[in-house]
């Protein structure tokens, strides 16, 4: 809380109301060998300015970045009503709605929540909400498998954000379910139709599909949908929600649309906040929506006729039927949606719209600034939203930390996870960068590669004699 409001007058009047002389009386039953007494080493109390200035200082020692990097939790502009409203002590202080009747307000903004989500993929049923991204697509691996019933194999393009697979890796590899990788063009740097005629006549139960992808690339959505549903396999989407203001939403996908939708909702609203908390969303057709784990609000209306909002569906829920359970999914990010819920509102589709657009606009000029450095150039052809793949002359992590250096977070070295990319970088610039940060960028990497790909002082030129 920003501050304590009791007087002593206030304390001595609770205190009193409650029949306790001091608070130490309050605490009275913990014995004396476990009070841990003064503590040891700090300095005399400070005073709220004096206090506020130490804070700032000891912050100021992590320093601050110009950050280039996405790779699946991007720096979004969050308007300041979005956590001054999702902060109220009635949503900041609300716990999960197991008893909905308590909870009316909390579950009408999970209502307004489902609705909006809904809107942006165009399918019919959203939860709200799953722990985060990369656990929603597990979630989604093992609801397909459910559905599915005679395949326990699941297509995975490896352009699915590498983190990702490993957390469904993680999550369903001890119940006896394969997942099988799909390779990508090196050229495009997305999953080609083509690729999949090696699987053809095969069970799966699934195919993933990632939109953008972790490359920044746009897949054939289209194609890739109507080959699952052809070979009688789900289709999963795996979305951004920000791209889905421009981007064609997953319900409209090839012929028949996406069977359920995936993502992390911390590009509406969540802050970076050194990894979270974030939040995962999900979306169904209304004929898998038993299979779906997370919470559902509904609307009704009660004896007298006036509207209100339940919780439904429950008797999925681990915290009814425990090992019988669809999932046992208990951690919702109810604040987080409530972010989520109050970003979307504020500028509303045409809003997001022009959000989207900027993201990819900034984009492009960032790469159009990094790849005329000498030896500088794009990785993939294929389209991109924002966030783009660049090849280096040099290897990348004395680059980024020369960057770093200079206060930039140049991007996500793929060495890692992609080492067939050479020195490759991820980068992505969203509508918060401005035209000096991308000049900023462009103007140390320029130096940085220059030096770095210099000849040494009398070193020989090729092809000269000694």
């Amino acid at each position: 809380m920003p501050f304590i409001p009791h007087t002593d007058e206030d304390i001595r009047e609770m205190l009193a109301a409650i029949g306790v002389a001091s608070i130490e009386r309050l605490f009275d039953e913990i014995p004396r060998e476990l009070r841990g007494g003064a503590l040891a080493g700090f300095p005399p109390a400070l005073g709220e300015m004096e206090i506020a200035r130490l804070m700032r200082g000891r912050a100021e020692r992590d320093g601050t970045y110009l950050n280039f990097i996405g790779a699946g939790a991007y720096e979004h502009h969050i308007p300041a009503a979005v956590w001054q409203v999702a902060t109220r002590g009635e949503f900041y202080s609300a716990y999960t709605p197991y008893q909905a009747e308590a909870s009316q307000g909390t579950l009408q903004l999970l209502y307004e929540y489902q609705t909006m989500m809904a809107s942006l993929v165009e399918l019919d049923v959203t939860n709200a909400s799953l722990y985060d991204g990369a656990s929603a697509l597990a979630e989604a691996v093992l609801m397909a498998v459910r559905a599915h019933r005679s395949s326990r194999k699941v297509l995975v393009p490896l352009t699915v954000h590498p983190a990702w697979r490993k957390v469904v890796r993680t999550l369903v590899r001890n119940q006896g379910i394969e997942l099988v990788e799909v390779p990508y063009c090196s050229e495009s740097g997305h999953t080609l139709p083509g690729a999949l005629a090696r699987f053809e006549g095969r069970d799966f139960a699934a195919l993933v599909i990632p939109q953008p992808n972790f490359f920044g690339v746009l897949e054939p959505v289209d194609e890739l949908t109507d080959w699952a549903r052809a070979g009688g396999a789900l289709a999963i989407a795996t979305v951004n929600p920000t791209a889905l203001a421009l981007l064609k939403p997953p319900g409209k996908w090839g012929g028949r649309g996406a069977d359920i939708a995936v993502g992390d909702g911390q590009p509406l609203g969540a802050p970076l906040a050194g990894g979270g908390p974030y939040f995962g969303f999900m979306a169904c057709r209304r004929d898998l929506v038993r299979q779906m784990p997370g919470r559902i609000a509904g609307a009704t209306v009660d004896a007298e006729g006036r509207r209100g909002y339940v919780l439904t569906l429950q008797a999925r829920e681990q915290h009814i039927r425990r090992s019988r359970a669809t999932s046992n999914i208990c951690t919702n990010q109810g604040l987080m949606v409530a972010a989520a819920t109050i970003y979307m509102a504020l500028p509303g589709p045409d809003g997001l719209a022009a959000v989207a657009r900027a993201c990819h606009a900034n984009t492009l000029a960032l790469v159009s600034r990094l790849t005329a450095v000498g030896g500088v150039a794009r990785a993939f052809s294929g389209a991109i939203f924002h966030e783009a793949v660049i090849r280096l002359p040099v290897p990348a992590a004395p680059v980024l930390n020369a960057l770093k250096a200079q206060g930039i977070l140049g991007g996500l070295n793929l060495a890692h996870d992609y080492s067939g990319l050479g020195h490759a970088l991820l980068v992505c610039a969203t509508e918060a960068r401005s035209e000096e940060d991308l000049a900023r960028y462009a103007e140390h990497l320029a130096r940085i590669v220059g030096r770095r790909t210099r000849p040494a002082a009398g070193a020989l030129k090729p092809g000269s004699k000694t």
